[in-house]
């Protein structure tokens, strides 16, 4: 049977997860907005896709940082 105690190695590097992706959320929505912004030229082709990328990569970052944290939290 398990004391319960976090694993805090583990945690800091979860709160690492989260601290990355949360940038990265912000920074998304706002380079998909420049690129409906400016249809009309090029950069539409070069902001809409590096947002949509982006903002896979903040729900992949965010999703792994509450998995880390949780495993830290409830370890066998």
């Amino acid at each position: 049977m398990s004391k319960g105690h976090t694993n805090i190695k583990t945690l800091v590097r979860g709160i690492k997860y989260m601290a990355f992706a949360l940038p990265i959320l912000f920074l998304s929505p706002y380079l998909m907005s420049l690129g409906f912004l400016n249809k009309d030229n090029i950069s539409f082709y070069i902001f809409f896709p590096v947002g949509i990328i982006l903002g896979i990569l903040a729900v992949y970052l965010c999703f792994k940082g509450i998995q880390t944290i949780m495993r830290s939290i409830f370890n066998d």
